[in-house]
Protein backbone atom coordinates (compact mmCIF):
# COMPACT_ATOMS: atom_id res chain seq x y z
CA UNK A 1 0.00 0.00 0.00
CA UNK A 2 3.05 2.35 0.87
CA UNK A 3 4.68 1.67 -2.43
CA UNK A 4 1.60 2.35 -4.26
CA UNK A 5 0.79 5.57 -2.26
CA UNK A 6 4.25 6.71 -3.34
CA UNK A 7 4.04 5.80 -6.82
CA UNK A 8 1.20 7.66 -7.04
CA UNK A 9 2.78 10.68 -5.64
CA UNK A 10 1.50 10.92 -2.62
CA UNK A 11 3.09 13.52 -0.18
CA UNK A 12 5.60 11.06 2.61
CA UNK A 13 6.52 12.69 5.62
CA UNK A 14 9.12 10.81 7.59
CA UNK A 15 8.41 10.31 11.26
CA UNK A 16 11.96 9.38 12.71
CA UNK A 17 11.89 7.76 16.17
CA UNK A 18 12.76 9.96 19.08
CA UNK A 19 15.41 8.53 20.86
CA UNK A 20 17.81 10.89 22.06
CA UNK A 21 17.46 13.09 25.16
CA UNK A 22 18.21 16.07 22.79
CA UNK A 23 15.77 15.21 20.30
CA UNK A 24 13.12 15.57 23.10
CA UNK A 25 14.14 18.54 24.27
CA UNK A 26 14.29 20.16 20.39
CA UNK A 27 10.94 18.28 20.29
CA UNK A 28 9.43 20.44 23.51
CA UNK A 29 10.79 23.55 22.16
CA UNK A 30 9.16 23.62 18.63
CA UNK A 31 6.06 22.96 20.56
CA UNK A 32 5.97 26.46 22.68
CA UNK A 33 7.00 27.85 19.11
CA UNK A 34 4.03 25.96 17.45
CA UNK A 35 1.76 27.36 19.73
CA UNK A 36 3.65 31.24 20.26
CA UNK A 37 4.94 30.78 23.62
CA UNK A 38 8.16 30.75 25.13
CA UNK A 39 10.09 29.01 27.63
CA UNK A 40 13.47 28.91 29.26
CA UNK A 41 16.03 26.51 28.21
CA UNK A 42 16.04 25.54 32.07
CA UNK A 43 11.92 25.41 31.88
CA UNK A 44 12.07 22.87 28.93
CA UNK A 45 14.50 20.80 30.16
CA UNK A 46 12.19 20.76 34.00
CA UNK A 47 9.84 19.35 31.25
CA UNK A 48 11.67 16.75 29.32
CA UNK A 49 13.23 15.70 33.15
CA UNK A 50 9.75 15.15 35.06
CA UNK A 51 7.28 13.71 32.08
CA UNK A 52 9.90 11.47 30.10
CA UNK A 53 9.94 10.24 26.61
CA UNK A 54 6.27 10.10 25.80
CA UNK A 55 5.94 12.87 22.87
CA UNK A 56 2.65 12.73 23.36
CA UNK A 57 2.29 13.72 27.27
CA UNK A 58 5.15 15.96 26.64
CA UNK A 59 2.89 17.83 24.12
CA UNK A 60 0.04 17.86 26.25
CA UNK A 61 2.29 19.14 29.00
CA UNK A 62 2.67 22.10 26.59
CA UNK A 63 -0.73 22.66 25.53
CA UNK A 64 -1.39 22.69 29.77
CA UNK A 65 1.35 24.91 30.47
CA UNK A 66 0.39 27.57 27.51
CA UNK A 67 -3.55 28.06 28.25
CA UNK A 68 -3.20 28.07 31.92
CA UNK A 69 -0.01 30.60 32.18
CA UNK A 70 0.80 33.71 31.02
CA UNK A 71 4.48 35.25 29.94
CA UNK A 72 7.51 33.33 29.99
CA UNK A 73 6.63 29.65 30.70
CA UNK A 74 10.57 29.24 33.75
CA UNK A 75 11.30 26.16 35.70
CA UNK A 76 9.13 27.08 38.47
CA UNK A 77 6.06 27.23 36.34
CA UNK A 78 6.91 23.58 35.63
CA UNK A 79 7.50 22.69 38.99
CA UNK A 80 4.52 23.95 40.75
CA UNK A 81 2.49 21.41 37.47
CA UNK A 82 4.37 18.92 37.89
CA UNK A 83 6.10 18.19 41.09
CA UNK A 84 6.99 15.01 42.21
CA UNK A 85 7.18 13.12 39.11
CA UNK A 86 11.02 14.20 38.74
CA UNK A 87 12.07 13.11 41.69
CA UNK A 88 10.59 9.79 41.43
CA UNK A 89 13.34 9.05 38.93
CA UNK A 90 16.48 7.04 40.13
CA UNK A 91 18.41 9.42 37.74
CA UNK A 92 17.16 12.53 39.32
CA UNK A 93 18.53 11.15 42.89
CA UNK A 94 21.57 10.09 41.55
CA UNK A 95 22.26 13.69 39.91
CA UNK A 96 21.35 15.47 42.83
CA UNK A 97 23.81 12.91 44.86
CA UNK A 98 26.42 13.77 42.72
CA UNK A 99 26.10 17.19 42.24
CA UNK A 100 26.39 17.78 46.49
CA UNK A 101 22.58 18.67 46.75
CA UNK A 102 22.20 16.20 49.76
CA UNK A 103 19.01 17.41 50.98
CA UNK A 104 17.39 17.03 47.55
CA UNK A 105 18.35 14.00 47.29
CA UNK A 106 17.02 12.25 50.04
CA UNK A 107 14.01 13.89 49.71
CA UNK A 108 14.04 12.60 46.10
CA UNK A 109 15.04 9.12 47.72
CA UNK A 110 12.18 9.26 49.99
CA UNK A 111 9.92 10.03 47.16
CA UNK A 112 11.28 7.85 45.16
CA UNK A 113 11.04 4.82 47.75
CA UNK A 114 7.20 5.70 48.63
CA UNK A 115 6.19 5.57 44.83
CA UNK A 116 7.48 1.97 44.55
CA UNK A 117 10.64 2.90 42.46
CA UNK A 118 12.98 -0.15 43.57
CA UNK A 119 15.98 0.80 45.39
CA UNK A 120 18.19 -1.36 42.75
CA UNK A 121 17.58 1.12 40.35
CA UNK A 122 18.63 3.78 42.34
CA UNK A 123 21.51 2.24 43.80
CA UNK A 124 22.74 1.65 39.74
CA UNK A 125 22.17 5.13 38.71
CA UNK A 126 24.33 6.30 41.41
CA UNK A 127 26.85 3.70 40.43
CA UNK A 128 26.77 4.72 36.82
CA UNK A 129 26.57 8.30 37.90
CA UNK A 130 29.80 8.20 40.19
CA UNK A 131 31.90 5.75 37.80
CA UNK A 132 30.94 8.70 34.84
CA UNK A 133 32.93 10.97 36.89
CA UNK A 134 35.71 8.72 37.77
CA UNK A 135 36.21 8.05 34.22
CA UNK A 136 36.28 11.79 32.88
CA UNK A 137 38.24 13.28 35.56
CA UNK A 138 40.99 10.51 34.51
CA UNK A 139 40.22 11.26 30.78
CA UNK A 140 42.83 13.87 28.91
CA UNK A 141 41.02 16.96 27.78
CA UNK A 142 39.36 17.23 24.52
CA UNK A 143 36.55 17.82 22.56
CA UNK A 144 32.79 16.26 23.37
CA UNK A 145 32.65 13.97 20.68
CA UNK A 146 36.00 13.29 21.46
CA UNK A 147 35.74 12.07 24.49
CA UNK A 148 32.26 10.59 24.06
CA UNK A 149 34.33 7.92 21.64
CA UNK A 150 36.66 7.58 23.62
CA UNK A 151 34.76 6.90 26.84
CA UNK A 152 31.62 5.47 25.09
CA UNK A 153 29.19 8.25 26.35
CA UNK A 154 27.22 10.20 24.60
CA UNK A 155 28.12 13.76 23.53
CA UNK A 156 25.61 15.48 25.84
CA UNK A 157 26.60 13.42 28.70
CA UNK A 158 29.87 14.74 28.46
CA UNK A 159 28.87 18.21 29.21
CA UNK A 160 26.42 17.09 32.30
CA UNK A 161 29.45 15.24 33.44
CA UNK A 162 32.26 17.81 33.11
CA UNK A 163 29.59 20.17 35.26
CA UNK A 164 28.89 17.24 38.16
CA UNK A 165 32.61 16.85 38.79
CA UNK A 166 33.34 19.59 39.80
CA UNK A 167 34.60 19.39 43.21
CA UNK A 168 35.27 15.98 43.50
CA UNK A 169 38.79 14.44 44.07
CA UNK A 170 39.82 11.11 43.31
CA UNK A 171 39.81 10.08 46.91
CA UNK A 172 36.03 11.31 46.99
CA UNK A 173 35.25 9.17 44.04
CA UNK A 174 37.02 5.93 45.56
CA UNK A 175 34.72 6.86 48.83
CA UNK A 176 31.25 7.11 46.71
CA UNK A 177 31.79 4.13 45.08
CA UNK A 178 32.25 1.80 47.90
CA UNK A 179 29.44 3.71 49.87
CA UNK A 180 27.03 2.87 46.53
CA UNK A 181 28.57 -0.88 46.28
CA UNK A 182 27.50 -1.08 50.16
CA UNK A 183 23.95 0.14 49.24
CA UNK A 184 23.85 -2.20 46.71
CA UNK A 185 24.38 -5.18 48.39
CA UNK A 186 22.31 -4.10 51.72
CA UNK A 187 18.75 -3.67 48.84
CA UNK A 188 19.52 -6.70 47.56
CA UNK A 189 19.39 -8.95 50.88
CA UNK A 190 20.17 -7.93 54.63
CA UNK A 191 18.46 -8.21 57.84
CA UNK A 192 16.68 -4.49 57.41
CA UNK A 193 14.24 -3.44 54.61
CA UNK A 194 16.07 -2.28 51.72
CA UNK A 195 14.67 1.38 51.94
CA UNK A 196 16.13 1.33 55.78
CA UNK A 197 19.67 -0.06 54.53
CA UNK A 198 19.49 2.77 51.40
CA UNK A 199 19.17 5.87 54.10
CA UNK A 200 21.60 4.24 56.38
CA UNK A 201 24.14 4.02 53.21
CA UNK A 202 22.76 7.61 52.04
CA UNK A 203 23.78 9.10 55.25
CA UNK A 204 27.37 8.71 54.29
CA UNK A 205 27.71 9.50 51.00
CA UNK A 206 30.26 12.06 50.61
CA UNK A 207 29.41 15.95 51.78
CA UNK A 208 30.38 18.25 48.96
CA UNK A 209 31.06 16.23 45.97
CA UNK A 210 33.66 13.95 47.18
CA UNK A 211 35.44 15.62 50.13
CA UNK A 212 36.36 18.47 48.60
CA UNK A 213 36.18 21.02 51.71
CA UNK A 214 35.02 18.49 53.62
CA UNK A 215 31.53 19.07 56.12
CA UNK A 216 29.99 16.92 58.64
CA UNK A 217 28.18 14.68 56.04
CA UNK A 218 31.40 13.69 54.72
CA UNK A 219 32.42 10.21 55.84
CA UNK A 220 36.39 11.12 55.44
CA UNK A 221 38.12 14.09 57.11
CA UNK A 222 41.43 14.52 58.64
CA UNK A 223 42.11 10.90 57.59
CA UNK A 224 39.57 8.73 59.55
CA UNK A 225 36.03 8.68 59.61
CA UNK A 226 33.86 11.58 61.23
CA UNK A 227 31.53 9.91 64.18
CA UNK A 228 34.17 7.22 64.99
CA UNK A 229 36.02 7.82 67.60
CA UNK A 230 39.98 6.49 67.32
CA UNK A 231 41.52 3.78 69.18
CA UNK A 232 42.11 3.99 72.50
CA UNK A 233 45.75 4.08 73.25
CA UNK A 234 46.53 1.37 75.54
CA UNK A 235 48.41 2.77 78.84
CA UNK A 236 52.13 1.33 79.57
CA UNK A 237 52.05 -0.74 82.39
Amino acid sequence: MLDAARKAGAREVACPKTTKPAERLTFVRQEFRALGRSATPEACQALVDSIGSDLRELASAVTQLTSDVDGTIDEAVVGRYYTGRAEASSFNVADRAVEGRAAEALEALRWSLSTGVAPVLITSALAQGVRAIGKLSSARGGRPADLARELGMPPWKIDRVRQQMRGWTPDGVALALRAVAEADAGVKGGATTPSTRWRRRSSRWPGRRGCAGATDRCPVRGGRPVGRRPPARRRAP
